[in-house]
């Protein structure tokens, strides 16, 4: 071994070392019981496996485990049985040690949550479609057993996000697109705010650089503006609580970027529009622990005496917590430079709880190990859904992505049932997702619901506060149509597995009747009559035709004997045609031959360039409508085509989360030669001549090409569309800022 090779190993030494005396640090200052000797030998033992072993971006693998173990101890506030499990989470996956050998060492506590992790991570599904959304319910699954598998999974997720520039592009969208779409929102059900603010912004920081970095200087330009006010608007608070003589902090709360971008997306207004960046968090400690939900009213009153409140703006989760325990009561007030500002008011322990969530419910009784307890009931509940979803698996990947973030995700509304029990459900609930909610029963029988008293349809949409009562009737029946309108996932899976029943009940009565129907006209094959009858009464598959029977909207008779016979002329004459068919579909052919088909041993790593010469190779999804300067991406489909979609698109949300092995880095390299179709919307007041003045700036001082306009106006106010053929993004940005001078125009945004 050269002198060199020496210094580079301790290096690597110390570094590591250090690493792990910073996590020591961290635990002993914690309130668990200190229970060092097994952390330490958890940490030889990892860093004895991992021996050897670099990341992509250098260092030892170890400091991977460390990290997380860190993020857990430090962020997440767990105790040696998480750290030691974080330590060792990725032993089993890639090194010869199993989890018996992990139980024999370190006990089945600490093995059960390893094997956990490494059950989510493990499996080899190499191009299997929907290997995300597998990995997904492996992580449920386990997480019944124990809660703590999540939490560490999430620190492992954090970790990997901050160590994500190593990574090639089409990688980073992939680990971006899934941290966005299940392990932000599954750590914020978690109540662990900061975390899931972290995992959003590093998703957005890698998806959208540019907006990334430019709304990072806009909050950095206005940071002395925003000081200032914060303090004008803090300094009478200030001197009333100090006259209450409470013990508080007050901090000042910024928007994160990926929550400002967000709302600029939704909302369609630029930066200088969002009126909420800042708000105020007043953290107090109560004198008496039972005192804290008083104590913040009390100081709400005492600040609505300064500043005039926003009615409608009063969000009280104190009595009623979110279901990640989330409890703080919110007010706006008026400010008296014109703006309305958010105040949050806590008790210190309630922002224990906001910052570390369902971790900081097990704050451990002091000398004990207890890293939770069993009776959070919320979370029970949540798990309790899970299992559900899992018992009546989906048939489809994606849909059961879907079922999980609709109802896991949702934020929540308050129900009482007719005997005033509170229920929680997800905004967007219908009376019918209420009743599944209940019972099955109670779902697959209802006519219609009571909402305060007054009758509604099964559709109703329940709002926060509603006193519901269930109305059934022993000859309802579970209808195909109500999938359309139930937005929880138990109901879904509920009305899926009926209609599948009764769809297999119908089916079995419908294959007896051409059992019977057969055997009377002594024909003997059954499954080739089946299927000729199929196509001969133009159902789309034979379970359809069944069905057609059973329901008597097919009628077999004389016609369908002749069919079977072959004396059918008609239809013979028509079966002559399908060969003339088929040579017409190929002369179609060749136009589907221009675009690009992915080669076995395609470069996946590389970006892919669009440029005017091969533009027309790839398909341009309707989804998201991609133009030239837009952050876009490639995805291979199925028939190893290339589709181009937004980055932002919620299409390609759902594809990174499930395919992110097919996701392609992709880049533009256009010379303005084409066009394409972009929408701008107008919102302003009417006059004469505007509708003069914007053709005059798009077409003659622009140049543009206006495809269409569309323009109502009403009340002096109008509201409108234009169509217009653009080369690319810039085109659009430069056509908006010069509308924006236009007199009269309030709002001008582009749509798509």
């Amino acid at each position: 071994m050269d002198d060199e090779q020496m210094m580079h190993e301790a290096d690597d030494e110390k570094l590591i070392n250090d690493a792990f005396q910073r996590l020591l640090d961290n635990y002993m200052a914690s309130r668990h019981r200190k229970k060092v000797d097994i952390i330490t030998k958890a940490f030889n033992f990892a860093k004895q496996a991992h021996k050897g072993v670099r990341r992509l971006s250098g260092e030892p693998y170890i400091m991977h485990p460390i990290a997380v173990a860190q993020i857990a101890c430090e962020e997440v506030g767990l105790g040696s049985t998480s750290i030691c499990a974080a330590l060792l989470h990725d032993v089993v996956e890639d090194t010869d040690y199993t989890t018996e050998d992990i139980s024999n060492i370190f006990g089945p506590k600490v093995a059960q949550i390893v094997d956990g992790l490494t059950k989510i991570s493990g499996g080899i599904f190499g191009e299997q479609a929907s290997a995300q959304a597998e990995n997904f319910k492996k992580l449920l699954l386990t997480m019944s057993d124990d809660i703590r598998v999540i939490l560490i999974k999430i620190c492992d997720r954090l970790h990997n996000m901050r160590t994500l520039q190593s990574q090639p592009a089409n990688k980073q969208y992939k680990i971006a697109g899934e941290t966005l779409y299940i392990y932000a929102p599954l750590a914020n059900r978690l109540g662990l705010y900061k975390i899931k603010s972290e995992l959003e912004n590093l998703s957005f920081h890698y998806e959208h650089p540019e907006e990334y970095a430019s709304i990072k200087a806009k909050l950095a330009d206005t940071e002395a503006s925003r000081h200032e006010l914060f303090d004008q608007f803090t300094a009478p608070i200030e001197e009333s609580l100090k006259q209450m003589g409470i013990k508080y902090e007050i901090k000042e709360r910024v928007k994160t970027p990926y929550s400002i971008w967000n709302k600029m997306q939704n909302k369609h207004v630029t930066f200088d529009e969002i009126y909420d960046i800042l708000a105020v968090r007043i953290i107090f400690t109560p004198e008496k622990r039972e005192e804290e939900v008083n104590e913040c009213f009390n100081i709400y009153v005492a600040i609505s005496k300064i500043y005039k409140s926003h009615p409608d703006r009063l969000r009280d989760w104190l009595n009623h917590p979110k279901a990640n325990g989330y409890q703080a009561l919110h007010v706006t007030l008026m400010s008296k430079q014109g703006r309305w500002i958010e105040v949050q008011i806590r008790s210190d322990r309630m922002d224990e709880i906001a910052e570390q969530g369902f971790a900081a419910h097990w704050k451990y009784k002091e000398g004990e190990d207890v890293e939770y307890t069993e009776d959070e009931n919320e979370l029970n509940d949540w798990l309790r859904t899970i299992k559900e979803i899992l018992d009546d698996p989906q048939p489809d990947a994606m849909d059961f992505l879907d079922a999980i973030k609709l109802n896991l995700f949702a934020s929540e509304i308050f129900v009482f049932t007719p005997k005033g029990e509170i229920k929680t459900m997800p905004t967007g609930c219908t009376a019918l997702d209420f009743a599944f909610s209940i019972h099955t029963f109670l779902g697959s029988h209802c006519i219609g619901a009571k909402v305060n008293h007054k009758l509604v349809p099964l559709s109703h949409k329940l709002q926060s506060g509603d006193q519901v009562e269930i109305l059934t009737s022993n000859s309802q029946h579970v209808q195909p149509s109500w999938i359309n309108f139930v937005s929880t996932a138990k109901a879904k899976a509920k009305i899926q597995a009926i209609l599948r029943k009764n769809s297999r009940e119908l089916q079995k009565k419908g294959e007896e009747m051409l059992d019977e129907f057969l055997k009377k006209n002594n024909i003997a094959d059954q499954i080739n009559a089946a299927d000729q009858l199929t196509e001969f009464h133009e159902s789309r598959n034979r379970e359809d035709f069944f069905i057609g029977l059973a329901e008597k909207t097919i009628l077999l008779g004389e016609k369908d004997i002749d069919e079977l016979q072959g004396k059918n002329t008609k239809n013979g004459g028509w079966r002559k045609l399908v060969p003339f068919l088929g040579r017409n579909k190929q002369k179609k052919e060749p136009e589907q031959q221009e675009l690009f088909v992915v080669p076995e041993k395609f470069n996946r790593k590389k970006p892919i360039y669009i440029s005017d010469e091969n533009i027309r190779q790839y398909k341009f999804k309707h989804c998201c409508h991609p133009i030239p300067g837009d952050d876009v991406l490639g995805f291979i489909d199925g028939k190893h085509q290339i589709e181009i979609h937004k980055r932002s698109c919620p299409v390609a949300a759902k594809l990174k989360a499930s395919f992110g092995n097919r996701i392609l880095d992709a880049k533009w390299d256009m010379h303005k030669k084409l066009y394409f179709d972009a929408t701008i919307r107008l919102q302003g007041i009417d006059r004469v001549g505007m509708l003069l003045d914007l053709s005059r700036i798009i077409s003659k001082q622009m140049n543009v090409n206006i495809h269409k306009l569309t323009i109502d106006s009403e009340d002096g106010v109008f509201d409108g569309t234009i169509e217009l053929r653009v080369h690319d993004r810039e085109d659009v940005k430069e056509i908006i800022n010069q509308l924006k001078g236009v007199d009269g125009l309030q709002d001008v945004t582009q749509i798509m």
